[in-house]
């Protein structure tokens, strides 16, 4: 049994990975507002702090972060630092502090998403964001210590989420919320290091 940290596990995605891994593992939720512990994602003392009150872990999940959606002709540099604050410098600063709480052998696992890959209007800062996350996963992958793994999940529109954002994603197929929680388990429990595991229908 696992001892793992989901840091958004109260959220859509996160409240199925949560609910999944709970099954064979101890799972900790962290949370802006509510969870086992609270968290200011944008924040690295709020990072640091969260991880003294955790204490060792095997397993630490991100499924967290903003980014600001509008047309790049009203992005000001302050909306893109939004993005970089938190969802990129946030996942960043999880495994810069967090390697020093994981067990040896333990996984980092970090969210991005379609956009990386396939952009639509008004997402240039979180498609940026989002590709930036994966060159940093692919490049970390290379120099973590003590066994160290890390991935990130990159996932098409959930289902759970369609109806919302269904205006912004014209012609995609929305992909099953538990293929999308398989993907999170692949990482915490398989053996991969430095994928982007990507989920698409």
């Amino acid at each position: 049994m696992k001892k793992i940290l989901i840091i958004g596990g109260n959220g859509t995605i996160g409240k199925k990975v949560a609910q999944r891994l709970s099954e064979k593992h101890e799972v900790l939720i962290a949370g802006r507002n509510s969870g086992d512990v609270t968290v200011d994602f944008s924040n690295s003392n709020s990072i640091k702090k969260m991880f003294e009150s955790t204490g060792k872990l095997d397993a630490i999940v991100a499924i967290a972060g903003d980014a600001k959606w509008d047309k790049f002709e009203n992005l000001t540099e302050e909306d893109f630092y939004i993005g970089i604050k938190s969802k990129l410098m946030g996942q960043v600063n999880v495994v810069r502090i967090g390697k020093d709480y994981l067990n040896e052998d333990g996984s980092f696992t970090l969210s991005t998403g379609i956009l990386a890959d396939e952009p639509v209007d008004m997402t240039t800062s979180a498609a940026m964001v989002n590709g930036a996350i994966h060159s940093f996963v692919k490049a970390v992958a290379l120099e973590l210590k003590n066994g160290l793994r890390i991935n990130a999940v990159c996932s098409d529109l959930v289902e759970d989420s369609f109806e919302k954002y269904k205006d912004y994603f014209p012609g995609n197929t929305p992909v099953p919320m538990q293929k999308i929680v398989d993907g999170y388990v692949k990482s915490v429990d398989g053996k991969l290091n430095g994928q982007i595991i990507r989920i698409m229908a």
